[in-house]
């Protein structure tokens, strides 16, 4: 875990995922965008893997119990995140242990952590991730304005 835990520190990257075959791959998307990607990758690469993360709250952590995730780290975690990492499992540890993350600027609650809230298994936490996410697409396709071309 340390060699995962320097190349996150080192890279500047917001995950470090080693697979259960000891391929390290880095990731640098914010929020839980690489989690979702790597849960849909038919390798299924989170199945045993060992994470470094940045932030670790509710949503991740309910995506890596989702993806069979073996042990991770985290720079800071969420204490709701908890629950779910221990529900499947998963040995964890972290260098600063929160009541809830926040966003990036100001107090308020991240997203995801309240899209969450609500859920009582990483099953259904997961559900109202991609249902978000999907109901985000639809609308930014809504409001997107149509391009014309002149023939």
């Amino acid at each position: 875990m340390n060699s995962l835990i320097q190349l996150l520190k080192q890279h500047d990257c917001s995950l470090v995922v080693r697979d259960k075959f000891g391929s390290v791959t880095t990731y640098h998307q914010k929020g839980v965008r690489d989690l979702i990607a790597l849960l849909d990758n038919a390798a299924h690469p989170l199945d045993k893997a060992s994470v470094a993360d940045k932030v670790v709250g509710r949503a991740a952590a309910a995506l890596m119990a989702r993806g069979g995730v073996k042990c991770v780290w985290a720079e800071v975690m969420s204490r709701q995140a908890v629950p779910f990492l221990q529900a499947a499992g998963i040995t964890y540890g972290c260098a600063h242990q929160v009541e809830r993350i926040v966003q990036c600027q100001g107090d308020d609650c991240c997203p995801l952590e309240e899209i969450t809230q609500s859920a009582q298994t990483a099953e259904e936490a997961e559900r109202l991730l991609r249902t978000h996410f999907e109901q985000r697409r639809l609308q930014r396709n809504k409001t997107a304005k149509p391009q014309h071309t002149n023939l």
